[in-house]
């Protein structure tokens, strides 16, 4: 959550020609309700059980770039089928940037609304605590800061090189 994966993954996509999928806008569209509306609804398992049937049965587009939200890879076997279906990449971004671009945002996210800069920070440390060991699964691994398309892409290429 708050790491680029969005913005990055419509630049890869743009550069590279191929569809950008955002996860969270494919399960509000096949569930016709928003995110914290589901959440609402069916809480967190049943949230997941959701996002999981529409990542992997959903007719996903040849060679897309998908963007999942930040749980998605923590649950069921999602980071295996993953793995097994595509290039997976984490981008590991410090707890501070990640708060600072949350605190702010305009999208709302059910998982962090009405916390304070500190309750988010620790929000953000228990959440990256309990996600590391699935996000660093990933096929690629790449520090958040500063980090761009073309470093994105350059580690996209070295990988599929090998």
């Amino acid at each position: 959550m708050g790491c680029g994966k969005s913005k990055l993954g419509k630049s890869v996509s743009s550069k590279l020609n191929r569809p950008f999928i955002d996860l969270d806008d494919l399960v509000e569209i096949t569930h016709q309700m928003s995110i914290p509306q589901l959440f609402a609804a069916f809480g967190e398992e049943g949230f997941r059980e959701r996002e999981r049937n529409v990542l992997q049965n959903a007719a996903l587009a040849e060679d897309a770039i998908i963007a999942t939200g930040g749980g998605a890879p923590c649950f069921f076997d999602n980071m295996e089928w993953m793995n097994q279906n595509g290039i997976t990449v984490f981008i590991d971004s410090p707890v501070k940037v990640l708060a600072d671009r949350l605190i702010n945002a305009r999208v709302e996210r059910p998982l962090i609304k009405g916390k304070s800069m500190e309750e988010l920070i620790q929000f953000i440390e228990e959440k990256l605590k309990e996600r590391r060991p699935f996000y660093e699964q990933a096929k690629i691994i790449l520090k958040g800061v500063d980090l761009n398309v073309e470093v994105l892409l350059e580690a996209i290429d070295n990988y599929q090189i090998k």
